[in-house]
């Protein structure tokens, strides 16, 4: 079964027999306006420079881009929180093609404003081979262009699902990255982009694969 097809049957159980229809019609709306805002549009995108970063992992040591982009491409994911079903199943795809992305030479990691002890228990249940790193007040996530404030509706909505994000975060902003992957070159610039301001669609994780290989092509 594809991402997709896992994400939408997810979505399809979730709506249909968990959320309250009133609910429901929260999330819908939230999304509508966070698309209808533009700010996907406005992230960064492939041939612009990718920020440097360094961040922690989850067991606390510190990794920069600029280390890792030295050994050759960089993988980025941003990933909403170890509280999100279907960040947790993009993880899971991801981890499907770990190997293969490895073995194009490139280096995998995932960014989270979550905790430390949240991201590592991220790691721990989707039993991922490549680490969560620590964005601590989404700074990275604002330096590509992704973070959001959730609409005070949706935050109401979330402490009734008792997503507490000012404790699984840290920090009391209410912000979040939007979904998104990104595929680094060696030289810093973004050769593949792709925001999800709908949480729900994710594309394929082959296509990172896809990307890395036409990277490898060029060298």
């Amino acid at each position: 079964m594809s991402l997709q097809a896992k994400l939408d049957a997810f979505k399809s159980h979730f709506e249909s027999k968990v959320a309250p229809p009133e609910v429901v019609e929260i999330f819908h709306r939230t999304t509508a306006e966070l698309i209808a805002s533009g700010q996907a549009e406005r992230s960064l995108k492939a041939g612009d420079i990718a920020p440097t970063f360094t961040l922690a992992t989850a067991e606390g040591e510190l990794v920069s881009s600029t280390d890792m982009l030295e050994r050759g491409p960089l993988v980025v994911t941003f990933y909403r929180g170890a509280w999100c079903p279907y960040c947790n199943l993009d993880l899971q795809a991801i981890e499907e093609v770990a190997a293969d992305i490895r073995s194009l030479g490139a280096t995998l990691v995932s960014v989270s404003m979550q905790t430390a002890v949240n991201s590592l228990k991220s790691q721990r249940q989707n039993k991922l081979s490549y680490p969560i790193l620590v964005d601590e007040g989404g700074k990275t996530a604002d330096a590509f262009g992704i973070r959001f404030r959730l609409q005070d509706e949706l935050i109401d909505a979330y402490k009734g699902f008792k997503v507490d994000l000012p404790d699984i975060n840290g920090e009391p902003s209410w912000t979040l990255p939007m979904p998104a992957r990104y595929v680094i070159a060696p030289d810093g610039t973004i050769a593949y982009a792709e925001v999800s301001p709908d949480y729900t669609q994710r594309p394929d994780p082959s296509e990172l694969v896809a990307v890395l290989r036409r990277l490898k092509e060029t060298v």
